[in-house]
């Protein structure tokens, strides 16, 4: 197993995730589970990741239960406040301490802010919950090791979240992938953090498995340069390519991903450029965006004033994911007359776009598959 220096721990480079546990008639299977730490922990994994939202919130309660079999100073574990539910914003204290008893913790040693995004970025930084203010007094208590966030916003929320307090935070937990590179703009928020010396824990390594499953002319593709390599390697290996990278995360589901994965973090072996290259040049065939450039002149034209660069990236994601979360937390933020259905179709925009983007055309269609 790789180890990497994180926040003054030598922690395991994969880190398990606990979101995605193997289950049977929808409750937690704990008898694979069990086996799943048991051989997780025997072959170097030390890192452990859960939530309080994660499998109906029984994922704490199992994470901690399998974990209670080891000596405390012999693994690491990860949760995180529950700002994705506005109804939270108000309960830090007795949500912490509801998940001290979860996990029969005395201390968490990594607690993070989870899921910074425009939904929730106005009542992270309002003051009267004094979300932060508790969790650094738990900090000074001993009882939080380290400080750090989650973030599926975009660039500029990330900027106002740092903004407000990147002084305390010692790391944080981004998507990243070959894909989310470009397509969440996770170049960004990599570069940002690395002028900063924050260390970076990845989530959603293979898009929710998306990207284990290629077509078969692109796994083709990548088994001719690397016949030794699976396609889910490959999604690895590129994230042992960016600097910075200190946990990688996955959820795993069964002893096979297990296997796997930990024979991958075996060793580290970065892809070389010309396999960046190709992958890039897969995501981009995968993705189809629609190609604005965000130069704004539609935003000028538009009638009903619509943001419409920011709707047609909300519209990419859509029609890759094919759904997910990304897209309906965006948009419950804006007001009705904001939305795609407030497009008239009136061709103002149109006239004015650079790339031809019929984007009336594109509107209609993202309405049609919000519907669905």
């Amino acid at each position: 197993m790789i180890y990497n220096n994180f926040c003054g721990n030598m922690v395991s480079a994969l880190g398990m995730g606990c979101m995605r546990f193997p289950t049977r008639d929808n409750t937690i299977d704990e008898a694979q589970v069990s086996e799943m730490f048991d051989y997780a922990i025997k072959n170097g994994v030390n890192y452990f990741d859960t939530a309080w939202g994660y499998h109906g919130g029984e994922s704490e309660t199992v994470t901690g239960k399998m974990l209670s079999k080891y000596p405390r100073d012999s693994y690491y574990i990860a949760t995180k406040f529950p700002g994705y539910d506005l109804r939270n914003m108000d309960k830090v204290e007795e949500i912490f301490n509801r998940q001290l008893e979860k996990t029969g913790m005395e201390y968490f040693d990594y607690y993070l802010i989870h899921n910074v995004c425009e939904n929730n970025i106005e009542e992270y930084l309002d003051p009267k919950f004094g979300i932060m203010d508790y969790i650094l007094k738990k900090k000074d208590e001993g009882v939080i090791r380290h400080v750090g966030f989650s973030v599926h916003g975009n660039s500029a929320t990330f900027d106002r979240f740092m903004e407000a307090y990147g002084e305390h935070m010692e790391f944080c937990q981004i998507q990243l992938n070959w894909i989310d590179w470009d397509f969440q703009d996770a170049k960004y928020k990599v570069e940002y953090l690395r002028k900063r010396s924050i260390p970076v824990i990845v989530m959603e390594p293979l898009r929710g498995g998306k990207l284990a499953a290629l077509s078969d002319e692109d796994a083709a593709t990548l088994r001719n340069i690397h016949p030794d390599m699976s396609v889910p390697e490959w999604s690895f290996r590129y994230i042992q390519s960016v600097p910075g990278v200190a946990v990688t995360l996955s959820g795993m589901s069964d002893m096979a991903q297990l296997r796997e994965n930990i024979g991958i973090f075996s060793e580290s072996k970065p892809l070389n450029d010309d396999d960046i290259v190709t992958l890039k040049e897969i995501g981009r065939k995968m993705v189809g965006c629609v190609p604005c450039t965000a130069c704004r002149y539609c935003v000028d034209h538009c009638p009903q004033e619509l943001d419409i660069p920011t709707l047609l990236n909300l519209y990419n994601e859509q029609v890759f994911t094919g759904g997910g979360f990304i897209v309906p937390m965006n948009l419950k933020k804006l007001p009705d007359d904001k939305k795609p259905s407030a497009c008239v179709g009136c061709g103002g925009c149109e006239a004015v776009c650079p790339q031809n983007i019929k984007i009336s055309d594109v509107m209609a269609d993202f309405v049609k598959r919000l519907e669905k």
